[in-house]
């Protein structure tokens, strides 16, 4: 049986001759019924990433290499290495080190046990406090919002077989949140804990605005709640500035002589609902935007150069 490692990477010269040692020795603990490939796709870095890859797959063809033409994103470029797999399991895992490969023996054993998808879930995380924080309330969040069960704590990392894998390419969504599009499939998932360590080498490349658009897009791809809470907080404001209105009408009539508005409740309203209107114009054009790069998609990404690749 053969197993497909997929690592997407953008400079991460420090770690991906450790990555790949530590995945060799995984799955080499599964026994010689298994073997595998481990698929790096280089996102143009610009360090020495490329070289050391070359260098490694120079002496071991199990590793395989796709170098794109420019930096494509941090979701078409590993959507397009997952699609490039062979095995009949695809176990994608970051290059940062921050997904243990010692789980990987784990993984199959439970993919052997009949499971199509097995979710390595974070009981804990070693990272700073602050983005631990942000991101467990953002899982929560999300999946209070969702019009489908998620799986919290879920970075992505995990094994699927592949025919999950054909059946999220069948999607032809170049942006598919693929942790929610897991769970809309309807498979039992096995679910792994496991205490994410942190970075041990290098600085995580990933820019305050992906992780953004990566938050937005799984709120976007799963909930139509922002927008009818966007209705909602209408209705409200429009009800509540009717019986403020009303109020001030009357208490006007009542004391025409000794009472004066003033500007400042004029100001504070303008200013209050203009940021309602600004707040959900910006959550309607992530919708809108959503449907722009569903409709208007070209390819994933344009290769530079493969190696490895027979």
């Amino acid at each position: 049986m053969k197993i497909s490692i997929v690592t997407p990477c953008f400079n991460e010269a420090e770690n991906v001759a450790a990555l790949y040692n530590e995945v060799k020795t995984a799955i080499g603990s599964l026994g010689p019924q298994y073997h595998y490939e481990h698929i790096f796709i280089d996102n143009a870095s610009t360090d020495e990433t490329v070289a050391i890859l070359k260098r490694i797959a120079a002496e071991d063809k199990r590793v395989k290499i796709i170098v794109n033409a420019k930096n494509f994103g941090v979701y078409r470029s590993p959507l397009h290495a997952l699609y490039q797999a062979s095995g009949e399991v695809i176990i994608p895992m970051s290059a940062d080190l921050q997904d243990p490969p010692d789980l990987i023996p784990e993984f199959v054993r439970l993919w052997e046990q009949g499971y199509k998808i097995v979710a390595a879930v974070k009981k804990g995380s070693q990272e700073s406090f602050p983005m631990a924080l942000v991101r467990k309330a953002y899982y929560r969040i999300l999946c209070y919002l969702a019009e489908t069960e998620l799986i919290k704590d879920f970075t992505g990392f995990g094994l699927y077989d592949k025919c999950v894998v054909d059946l999220l390419r069948s999607t032809g969504d170049h942006y598919p949140y693929v942790r929610g599009l897991l769970t809309e499939m309807g498979y039992p998932i096995a679910r792994v804990e496991y205490i994410r360590p942190t970075r041990k080498r290098g600085f995580t490349k990933n820019r305050l605005i992906d992780l953004y658009a990566q938050a937005m897009n799984g709120i976007v791809n799963h909930s139509k709640m922002p927008l009818r809470l966007a209705t909602l907080m209408g209705m409200t404001v429009a009800l509540l500035s009717f019986a403020v209105s009303v109020g001030y009408f009357v208490y006007k009539i009542r004391y025409w002589y000794s009472f004066s508005i003033g500007m400042a409740p004029l100001v504070l309203g303008l200013f209050f609902f203009s940021s309602v209107q600004l707040i959900f114009l910006g959550v309607l054009g992530e919708y809108i935007g959503a449907i722009h790069s569903r409709v208007f998609q070209k390819w994933l990404v344009i290769e530079k150069e493969r190696v490895n690749f027979d």
